[in-house]
Parts: C-alpha cells; structure tokens; sequence
C-alpha cells in the first residue's frame, strides 16, 4: 500500500508543481560552448549563469527535476548542435538533444521538453556540447525546473 501512495505521490508530483526558470533574471544568460572541433563532445562542464550562480544550487536542498531546455541563440547559424546534461561525478544522464540554427532548418521554436529522471539533493548539474563546424560554438539556453 505504502508503495501505492509513494507512486501517485510521484505521479502528482509530475503533473501539478510550481515550474522556476534558470537564469534567474533577464540580465543573466547560460551558455553552451560547444568543442573547437567538429563532431566532438566538449569537457563536462558545470552548468552556471553569467553571474556565476550554479544551476546545482536550485537543488542543493532537495532533490529535482529539469523539464525543459530552451535554446534562445546559436554562434552559427548554420550548423547542427547536441547537447548532454547530467548530475553527479558520475555524470548520470538526464537528458540529450539535437537542435539547428535557423539558417539550417525552417524556423522552429526550439524547446526540448522532457520527462527527466530526479536529481538528487545537493549534486552538480553538467553539459557538455558538440556542433558540425570545428570552432567552439556556442549557444545561450534556459531551464525550466521544480524542485520536491
């Protein structure tokens, strides 16, 4: 029964939360830099705004959920970028995606929504990106997230 009322407790969670937004404010951006060469996976790397704030501390209390990335401009727009996020030393995944720059592709609204497994209380959040070209790219993004 318990583990009955722990699933739905989850399930509730998921559907109904109050959703916070990473930067913070709309003085402050959070860049991607992708690897200097093409089709090769940058250092993880933490993730932080502009202002140094990490988004790790959103969760440094209680465990959380990222539900979307919004990529809001690319370095080139021409070429095709991915992107990994993770927690953890470990670097355990929560989500991936691929996105183009406008000139690439039809004009899109570029949000990746995902059902992110949980991070846990007090973890560092990481990315580590790549692009088609061989500079090191780059890409300003937002986070939707709620924490439990």
């Amino acid at each position: 029964m318990i583990d009955k009322i722990r699933r739905a407790h989850h399930v509730d969670d998921a559907t109904q939360h109050v959703t916070s937004i990473f930067p913070s404010d709309t003085n402050l951006t959070c860049t991607f830099t992708a690897h200097a060469n093409a089709h090769t996976w940058s250092a993880w790397t933490e993730i932080a705004d502009s202002a140094a704030t990490k988004l790790s501390a959103s969760f440094a209390d209680m465990p959380g959920h990222l539900t979307s990335i919004l990529i809001e401009t690319v370095s080139d727009n021409a070429a095709i970028y991915m992107f990994e996020i993770a927690w953890g030393a470990a670097k355990n995944p929560i989500t991936s995606g691929r996105f183009a720059g406008v000139g690439k592709f039809q004009v899109a609204h570029i949000q990746d929504r995902f059902w992110a497994p949980s991070s846990p209380a007090g973890q560092l959040m990481y990315y580590r990106m790549k692009s088609e070209t061989a500079v090191a790219d780059t890409c300003t993004v937002h986070f939707r997230y709620h924490a439990h």
